[in-house]
């Protein structure tokens, strides 16, 4: 881990392609999402491939209040990674991800991570402007413990 990017993560009870059908369907995200941030998806589809979009509804006062979100797909290996950079809508990405990474256990347990990355932000008023890291650690683990509650048997 470094100054620009932090990681939380969580051995779950369910099978590595669970836990990634969830992931990879961004109606499930504001469930997911410990920070509270995400209010729901703008009817996107399942993401399958690098290279797609979707869209989120977004409240924070940081930013105004009620915004979108359009997420830029750019890791994808099914069942093990799910990666995309964030920008307000019509934007260009300006450099932060959210990485998962799925790590099989057996048939039955996954090892998830989630990483929140700014080290590809260069532009100093968005480092300005967001704060970075302007999601805390325990919003990661609250994320972790939501998928988890998810996707778990017990």
């Amino acid at each position: 881990m470094s100054e620009q990017q932090i990681s939380a993560t969580r051995t779950m009870d369910a099978a590595s392609d669970e836990v990634f059908n969830v992931l990879s369907n961004p109606e499930q995200h504001a469930r997911i999402d410990g920070s509270g941030l995400v209010q729901s998806d703008e009817t996107s589809n399942r993401i399958t491939d690098t290279g797609q979009t979707f869209t989120m509804n977004m409240e924070w006062e940081k930013m105004g209040g009620a915004y979108k979100t359009e997420n830029h797909v750019v890791g994808f290996d099914e069942n093990k990674l799910l990666a995309w950079m964030t920008a307000p809508a019509g934007e260009e990405p300006p450099g932060w991800q959210w990485i998962w990474s799925l790590q099989s256990q057996g048939s039955t347990t996954t090892e998830v991570t989630v990483t929140y990355d700014w080290s590809h932000v260069t532009d100093k008023d968005v480092l300005h402007k967001v704060g970075f890291p302007a999601i805390p650690q325990e919003d990661l683990e609250s994320s972790l413990d939501n998928l988890a509650a998810m996707v778990s048997r017990n």
